[in-house]
């Protein structure tokens, strides 16, 4: 039988590409009736507050970057806090560990506006190329960290760029984390499975399609180019969100302090919100929030 190590995929035999595809797979579902207080949809909302670590994780030392990073801080957390509180919704922002300790004071008035703090890396690294004891070492220290900043140990994860390895999962119930937000099998809430075995841990799905960064990033060094204007981003974030709610599912939507928060496109979260809550039967929550419910209800 040919080495699957040395050989191409179409050489692989069958019981290496199964172990391959069966190491994280989805479980049951979990798709409430209705949500909390009889609502139809949930919205999770999220921000992913990379700030400077997005040119540090790869020993990146631009200065023009890190401001990039900071305007993350310095203007569009406040941005986005501010319209949060314009509309009484509440949010989870996925912070590393680095970012975290740049700027305590956001991380702690956030928790103290009631918003949910997640784990998302020491530095921004990529989870896949670690090897295990840094891996867990790191995932371990991030946790810590941000429990130390915010008062309140952090119950979920969103790996860095939502790069999952092999051990990435088993460190998490190792960890005793109730959801994870990196993975993208569903569009509502479901039971991963580890080597065939349910965890108990609940994956909250995301999808590239819900994401700004697929429609705004630049690198002036990369073949990075935004391409997408604001108002057909929101026209693609509202059709996910009319869809979840005609199902009766989740509307979850990743953004990015650095990405979201300027000026031409800010405008973009407050419609979605507006145009959500104008619908009435629609609940707002922390992913936590809609991670337990769903596991409780589905």
């Amino acid at each position: 039988m040919p080495d699957a190590t040395t050989t191409e995929p179409w050489q692989w035999s069958e019981p290496h590409w199964r172990k391959l595809v069966e190491q994280v797979r989805a479980g049951r579902r979990y798709r409430p009736q209705r949500w909390k207080d009889g609502a139809r949809c949930a919205v999770a909302l999220s921000f992913d507050s990379d700030h400077e670590t997005n040119e540090l994780r790869e020993g990146g030392k631009s200065i023009g970057r890190m401001s990039w990073g900071q305007f993350g801080n310095r203007v569009g957390v406040p941005r986005i806090e501010a319209l949060l509180e314009r509309h009484g919704v509440r949010a989870t922002f996925y912070v590393p560990a680095v970012a975290a300790l740049l700027y305590p004071d956001e991380q702690r008035r956030l928790v103290a506006n009631g918003h949910e703090i997640g784990i998302h890396g020491w530095i921004h690294e990529l989870n896949s190329v670690l090897p295990y004891e840094a891996e867990r070492d790191l995932m371990l220290r991030s946790a810590d960290a941000l429990e130390t900043v915010t008062g309140t140990r952090p119950v979920g994860l969103r790996t860095p760029s939502w790069d999952f390895s092999p051990n990435t999962l088993a460190i998490e119930k190792e960890m005793g984390l109730a959801y994870d937000s990196s993975l993208m099998a569903d569009e509502d809430c479901y039971e991963l499975l580890l080597h065939g075995e349910p965890t108990g841990i609940v994956e909250l799905p995301v999808e590239w399609v819900r994401d700004d960064a697929v429609y705004f990033m630049m690198h002036r060094f990369q073949s990075l180019r935004p391409y997408t204007p604001p108002a057909d981003v929101l026209d693609i974030f509202r059709r996910e969100f009319d869809a979840a709610y005609a199902e009766g599912g989740l509307f979850q939507l990743t953004m990015h302090p650095h990405i979201i928060g300027y000026r031409s496109r800010i405008w973009i979260l407050e419609e979605i919100v507006r145009h959500a809550k104008a619908r009435g039967d629609v609940w707002f929550a922390t992913h936590a929030e809609i991670a337990a419910y769903a596991k409780a209800h589905g």
